[in-house]
């Protein structure tokens, strides 16, 4: 992959003195129509071999452009807020918003490369890894960003010459160390791991683009000219879809589905009963919370389900339970204009818990394929994808040790009615019936159809579903108790795949968690 940036590449003086002027004013006006489109990010990685040329050019861009829209992050090891939570977590939260250009120097290429060279990580592990970056890149390109990784190139004799030449500068001596001529030494290995992982990730919607990095003035032009076609090119093509989805999922032709199997007319739980087993899986939950195994993993709880289901009052069951200090609740309602200008994960990202805490999401980046898919808020392609790029999601939360347990609370037409009628009588329940809650139930078939897509497509075995049956409040509020404890237990026990708990009170519960008719 290296032969052409291994020619000797150059650029004389007055080539490059001609050139620079018309490149500025060319990128700076690309620059602002990339602000004005407001719906396109740039993500520049700017990775190389020591020596030749990263931070140089990182200069030398935001010299060419107005740096007000740009921003540049430098990574090194990760921190211990970064430790406790998913290896791409501090990437995530990095990304620059659409119409600017976010610069990573050093980025989420640069720790399975060194980890691979020192052998922290094994030729598998990489390659795992390597699946992860080309779907997370993958799912930029489509929320609309163009990435652009630059690998700066240098021959092992080339490195020498530059790291001899930056030592002898006193303006860039203090940029060469020991380290940096230890590394020299690891050359061939580091030229072995950088063409494994450059070539598996050298995808069509995110190519790597390898430039020589001896000649400064080459360098520096041949990076200008790359942006500058690229950013108008993207530009060109803003909006277009371009990426393959799978079709919706067809109804069931014998009309049974995961939310039509429940049995919502259950015989509710006696308010005795109900209270004796109400303080004994809070008592087992609060001391779940505080096992020592537990201060290496976190809790995630995900609730989504029908309007007046239950989601609030089986939340305050939970909270109940944990120290205030420990817990957050993320109440999701319509994105801010923050939000909107990030991919659609992120400000679920943001929100990720520590080691030993628990966050409850009132409602879950499942609304892309719910209400955003029912309501014609997003595109069917983007809501199609969703459901592959929330399973990677939630697959990168539990391989860093979150627990992610997700509910879904389902009550009968009937008895949303019920509760409707009664939230309008109450005077300290009115806040929680709107217009926009009649308007849900008039499109009741389309959400019960989304929901069963959803469950299907994304109850996984590290993330499963419980589907719970929510016309006895009591009922609900125990299941979801019971359903995290055995969940933190079997976590904390090294169970994996452990089904959700059956209830004492209830027929034995399978594999999407869920209670079926007689």
């Amino acid at each position: 992959m290296f032969e052409s940036a291994e020619l000797g590449h150059k650029i004389d003086k007055e080539t490059y003195r001609t050139e620079v002027p018309a490149l500025r004013a060319a990128l700076q006006d690309a620059q602002y129509e990339l602000k004005e489109n407001g719906k396109i990010p740039v993500v520049v990685l700017v990775s190389g071999q020591d020596g030749a040329g990263k931070g140089e050019t990182i200069n030398v861009l935001y010299e060419w452009m107005d740096p007000r829209y740009i921003t540049t992050l430098a990574f090194s090891a990760p921190t211990d807020e970064e430790r406790e939570r998913p290896f791409m977590w501090r990437y995530w939260r990095a990304l620059p918003p659409k119409g600017r250009v976010g610069i990573f120097a050093g980025s989420w290429y640069s720790s399975p490369i060194h980890d691979r060279i020192e052998g922290g990580l094994t030729k598998a592990d990489v390659d795992a890894r390597i699946d992860q970056i080309n779907r997370f890149e993958a799912m930029l390109v489509n929320e609309g960003a163009l990435v652009l990784k630059f690998w700066f190139h240098l021959t092992k004799e080339g490195q020498k010459r530059r790291l001899k030449t930056l030592e002898k500068d006193p303006r860039t001596a203090w940029r060469v160390t020991k380290w940096n001529w230890d590394r020299l030494k690891t050359y061939d290995k580091l030229q072995d791991v950088v063409g494994h992982v450059l070539r598996l990730t050298n995808t069509p919607w995110a190519p790597w683009i390898i430039i020589e990095g001896e000649d400064d003035r080459y360098r520096s032009l041949t990076t200008g000219k790359i942006m500058l076609d690229a950013i108008r090119q993207r530009l060109a093509n803003a909006g277009k879809q371009s990426t393959p989805v799978a079709r919706p999922m067809q109804p069931s032709l014998d009309g049974r589905d995961v939310l039509s199997e429940l049995k919502l007319d259950r015989k509710p739980i006696g308010k005795d009963d109900y209270e004796t087993q109400l303080a004994k899986w809070q008592g087992k939950l609060s001391e779940l919370v505080r096992d020592p195994r537990f201060k290496d993993r976190s809790l995630i709880c995900a609730f989504e389900g029908s309007d007046a289901a239950g989601k609030g009052g089986s939340i305050r069951r939970i909270t109940s339970a944990l120290d205030a200090r420990d817990y957050q609740i993320v109440p999701v309602a319509a994105p801010t204009e923050e939000e909107r200008a990030q991919p659609y994960l992120w400000r679920f990202w943001r929100h990720m818990p520590r080691n030993g805490r628990v966050t409850i999401f009132d409602r879950t980046w499942y609304g892309r394929v719910l209400v955003e898919r029912v309501e014609g808020f997003c595109a069917e392609a983007d809501w199609l994808r969703a459901y592959s790029e929330i399973n990677d999601f939630e697959h990168e939360l539990s391989y860093a040790g979150a627990i992610v347990v997700k509910f879904w609370l389902q009550i009968s037409k009937d008895e949303q009615l019920k509760r409707f009628k009664e939230r309008e009588k109450i005077e300290f329940k009115r806040f929680k019936i709107t217009e926009e809650d009649w308007r849900n139930r008039e499109k009741w078939d389309a959400y019960h159809q989304a929901v069963c897509d959803m469950v299907d497509r994304t109850s996984t075995g590290n993330a499963p579903w419980t589907l719970v049956e929510a016309n006895d409040k009591n009922f609900a509020r125990l299941k979801v108790l019971r359903t995290i404890c055995e969940r933190i237990e079997a976590a904390l026990s090294g169970v994996v795949g452990a089904e959700a708990p059956d209830m004492d009170t209830a027929p034995k519960s399978k594999d999407i968690k869920a209670h079926k008719k007689d």
